[in-house]
């Protein structure tokens, strides 16, 4: 059994969970979350702790045990609390704007970059140079903070590009002249 998927998740107050054998929604504070669940996991609620099972042992349910574990314990997470991510634009004349449902990102192309914010994340732009990401969840803002760092990522010689906060960037030696 997998020791991730044995952990209890404890339900705060404000969550209220629903489940059945296909399918868990999470409703909380900041929103709905639905996914869908393999045949294999069992799911049981004793008063405000969710307990993650197996209806079967194999190698690859045992796999999905610890997975669907913290999927739940994210969507839990993510529902009462937010996740949040900070990006920071390292280079000269980088910056970000927030205008209506998109972020225009100036990065030292010869155009803007204009990338379609979701419904589901909150951007705020701090100084031009810091975006903050916040969404319910965790899966999709990543993947967001991630498409928007795939415009510039950092590079080793000048340690110019989008960074997440408090990233360090392994700096290289340029050429020597002789």
């Amino acid at each position: 059994m997998s020791r991730i998927g044995k952990l209890p998740i404890t339900i705060p107050e404000n969550v209220d969970v629903n489940y059945n054998e296909k399918e868990i929604t999470v409703k909380g504070k900041f929103g709905t979350l639905t996914t869908n669940l393999p045949d294999v996991i069992d799911i049981r609620q004793e008063d405000e702790i969710l307990k993650v099972g197996l209806k079967q042992e194999t190698k690859k349910v045992r796999a999905l045990h610890g997975l669907y574990r913290t999927l739940i314990n994210n969507m839990i997470i993510g529902v009462s609390e937010q996740f949040d991510l900070t990006l920071v634009l390292k280079g000269v004349g980088y910056r970000a704007v927030v205008q209506g449902n998109e972020i225009v990102l100036s990065l030292g192309y010869s155009h803007p970059v204009k990338i379609a914010i979701p419904e589901e994340i909150s951007v705020e732009v701090v100084k031009n140079t810091t975006v903050n990401l916040k969404s319910c969840d965790k899966e999709l803002l990543g993947l967001f903070a991630s498409n928007i760092r795939s415009w510039r990522e950092p590079e080793p010689y000048k340690g110019k590009g989008i960074l997440y906060k408090d990233e360090q960037i392994i700096r290289k030696a340029g050429k020597s002249a002789k």
